[in-house]
């Protein structure tokens, strides 16, 4: 192969056709990015970020960039797709980085993915709740779900769009309707809920934050979120005003931080560790590794509700099997009432958006 098309072939995944110029575009054009291929690149899975430009998107992209057992990595965005390729494919990591622009790329983004993390839609504001986001974010998920469904149906699918406990119920009802879903396969990403438990927990006791492990069971909003600290790893003995002061500040960490950030934005780094996080463990589950359990916002049978967080266990086909709660202490009880009573009305809201 000539310099030229060299070249051309390890800038293909950077400059996506234009979508005005794609007629003028040959089949055998040497910016085909079917044949690009880092010299080195190891083998490993097929990740899409969808949402890849924004607040979280970027952060996610960076690090997944970074993730060893990722051998492509493609970058999906409605906008400033081909920017943020550019920048994140000259980190010197194996993964092979391609962007796709705008609706006409979606599925070309999709097609042949091993896993696909959501982080598209708009952020919270001052003042907004999740449910405020509802309406821009349910009809962002539904069209992505419904072209997942086409192109890659056996994915894995994280989905942080929030309001996770209702964009989950909403992707489960596009893939009914294909015919593809498999209730092992979605899953809404809730670990920030617990890396925020780990580090407020740490806090508190004076311990090293990657030695503690909460489970935080219920689902991804405000009082849904209800970490169980009767349970803490290492054991861990509170009082009342600890496990009243925890729960309340890990229920409402995500309004900590956009009140901080006032107006410029809500946890978007801390958000992106978390799913990158995540994002690891299904992708070490996929490879086979024995043990892998994380909590996640899931199709469940733990309680009455049809989706669920709770501590899943993690392997080739997505999630091996999910946990029930485990011994609960009386005000943990009390927690799971409310958390039901609140997430009922939110998945009841996803599945009608749907239906209707």
């Amino acid at each position: 192969m000539d310099p030229n098309q060299r070249i051309a072939r390890i800038s293909a995944h950077l400059n996506p056709p234009n979508l005005d110029d794609q007629v003028q575009i040959s089949l055998n054009s040497l910016l085909n990015r079917v044949g690009c291929r880092a010299k080195g690149g190891s083998p490993g899975f097929k990740v899409a970020i969808l949402g890849a430009a924004g607040g979280i998107g970027q952060p996610l992209a960076m690090l997944m960039k970074m993730n060893p057992l990722v051998s492509v990595l493609h970058l999906y965005d409605v906008a400033n797709a081909p920017g943020v390729t550019a920048d994140i494919s000259h980190m010197d990591t194996s993964a092979i980085v391609r962007g796709f622009l705008g609706q006409s790329q979606l599925e070309e983004a999709l097609t042949g993915m091993d896993l696909v993390v959501i982080p598209a839609g708009v952020p919270r504001k001052p003042g907004m709740t999740r449910d405020d986001l509802f309406n821009i974010n349910a009809g962002i998920v539904r069209t992505l779900s419904e072209a997942i469904a086409k192109c890659c149906p056996k994915a894995v699918v994280n989905i942080i769009s929030n309001p996770v406990n209702s964009t989950v119920p909403i992707a489960a009802e596009v893939f009914k309707k294909a015919g593809t879903f498999d209730p092992k396969k979605l899953m809404g990403v809730t670990m920030l809920d617990v890396v925020r438990a780990n580090t407020f927990v740490a806090e508190v006791m004076s311990l090293d934050p990657r030695e503690v492990d909460v489970p935080v069971v219920g689902g991804h909003a405000g009082v849904t979120i209800l970490p169980l600290l009767s349970q803490v790893k290492p054991p861990c003995s509170f009082t009342q005003k600890e496990i009243e002061y925890l729960t309340g500040r890990i229920q409402n960490g995500g309004t900590e931080v956009v009140e901080a950030k006032a107006g410029a934005g809500s946890a978007t780094l801390s958000m992106a560790y978390a799913a990158v996080k995540f994002a690891d463990a299904c992708l070490r589950g996929l490879r086979g590794d024995a043990n892998i359990v994380e909590c996640a916002f899931v199709a469940s049978h733990v309680t009455e509700l049809p989706f669920f967080a709770s501590k899943v266990r993690l392997g080739r086909c997505g999630i091996d099997e999910v946990y029930g709660l485990g011994p609960l202490n009386e005000y943990e009880r009390m927690g799971l009432e409310m958390a039901k009573k609140e997430l009922s009305g939110s998945i009841e809201k996803g599945i009608t958006f749907v239906k209707k």
